[in-house]
């Protein structure tokens, strides 16, 4: 592994560096009071389109489609850098992420040049159709429906855990058009209006405050066979290109919540009654668990940046990272928790060093271990992909759809 940028890496950085801290100022949240969440989405886009006057919004992509023509490991050293920041650039990390390279790879050259732009700048902002009620994690069991009418499709069903559809534009979706062949065979991709009538989204409201995932209705909604993105029961394909679509993230070892360091310091803090709860063999056996595991993560990160900046591709073996960072979360988080006694569900008087403190990090780690594949889906993916071990039992794979109940 190599820790150190070469020496065009390191200028790049230096000169991100440089334009962001100039930007901080003005758009970095820290520097304001109190925002709704409009007044900070305004600030949001104003700050995006910023970023791709100077094509930071989609580093790898050339001058004429709003990026700056970049390299791989130049995307990562953005991000990196930018993560430094508070910059409310959340409101579109899945519309620049998925929908917007996908509908770069599968849809006609005028549908490109009328939407690759506004969504970069963030003036129009797009959304996920892919999870459904009854399909849990398994993408191939969705049931919305798209029927042909015409040169038009009537899509009826519903989709949820949808982020921020409720301030979306566009969104890509997969529909059912096919169910009398197998599951993975019968779906076909499209990309919606989610101002179109029928379209109704309703925002749900999550445990640790947040309002992001929505729950969206579709009613003899009408979207054009121009609207088709790839083959008519040739959805899965897109589907999986889009998921490979999602941009390589450096996702931070603490997982969103504290960091090891802000948490032994919290812990001091707590235990600060005479006794030195930090020399409890049992608390320094976690803290010692806990940095295992986040050292080991960093340096996993460290070897996929070592082969990016060599020109090779990111493969199924990122679903490691998560895995682990998502239940140490879960783990680090309630043992802080148990160990402040009841005290511990109750938010303290003075101000935790990150945004998502312990409590918060709780209470989002659950959906954490869900959103993006579930642990089991991940353990699949690293032992068939990864370890080349037998593929997992698939009893419906080859059955009709209709025929699964």
């Amino acid at each position: 592994m190599d820790f150190e940028d070469t020496p065009e890496e390191a200028e790049f950085r230096a000169e991100v560096k440089a334009w962001l801290a100039e930007q901080a100022a003005e758009y970095d949240l820290s520097n304001h009071g109190e925002l709704s969440v409009d007044q900070q989405l305004a600030l949001g886009r104003a700050f995006q389109a910023r970023k791709a006057d100077r094509g930071y919004a989609k580093v790898t992509w050339p001058r004429e489609l709003g990026g700056m023509g970049g390299t791989p490991m130049q995307a990562v050293i953005y991000d990196q850098e930018e993560e430094k920041y508070d910059f409310p650039t959340v409101f579109f990390g899945i519309s620049v992420g998925m929908p917007i390279p996908v509908m770069r790879r599968f849809a006609t050259e005028e549908q490109q040049q009328r939407y690759l732009v506004p969504a970069l700048r963030g003036e129009e902002i797009w959304c996920q159709l892919f999870s459904e009620p009854a399909a849990g994690s398994d993408l191939g069991g969705i049931r919305l429906r798209a029927l042909r009418d015409g040169d038009d499709w009537v899509l009826n069903g519903q989709k949820i855990w949808t982020s921020w559809a409720h301030i979306s534009d566009y969104g890509v979706i997969i529909t059912r058009t096919d169910p009398s062949v197998p599951k993975h065979r019968g779906m076909t991709y499209f990309f919606v209006d989610m101002k179109a009538p029928g379209v109704e989204v309703r925002p749900i409201q999550q445990a640790a405050g947040g309002g992001e995932f929505c729950e969206v209705f579709f009613t003899d909604v009408r979207v054009p066979d121009s609207a088709r993105l790839g083959e008519i029961n040739g959805g899965w394909q897109v589907a999986i290109a889009t998921l490979m679509e999602e941009r390589f993230a450096v996702t931070e070892a603490s997982g969103g919540g504290a960091s090891l360091e802000d948490t032994v310091r919290f812990l001091r803090r707590e235990f600060d009654d005479g006794e030195s709860g930090l020399d409890d063999p049992i608390v320094r056996d976690k803290i010692a668990q806990w940095y295992v595991a986040e050292s080991g993560i960093n340096n996993f990160h460290a070897r996929q940046l070592t082969g990016l900046s060599q020109g090779q591709l990111p493969g199924p073996e990122a679903a490691l990272s998560k895995l682990v960072i998502a239940r140490k979360l879960q783990a680090q988080s309630a043992y802080i928790m148990d160990t402040c006694g009841p005290a511990g569900a109750i938010y303290p008087d003075h101000p935790i060093s990150r945004a998502s403190d312990y409590r918060m990090a709780w209470l989002e780690a659950a959906g954490y271990r869900i959103a993006g594949g579930t642990d089991e889906i991940l353990r699949n993916t690293i032992a068939e992909r990864v370890l080349g071990l037998p593929g997992d039992v698939r009893v419906d794979k080859n059955i009709p759809f209709e025929q699964l109940g």
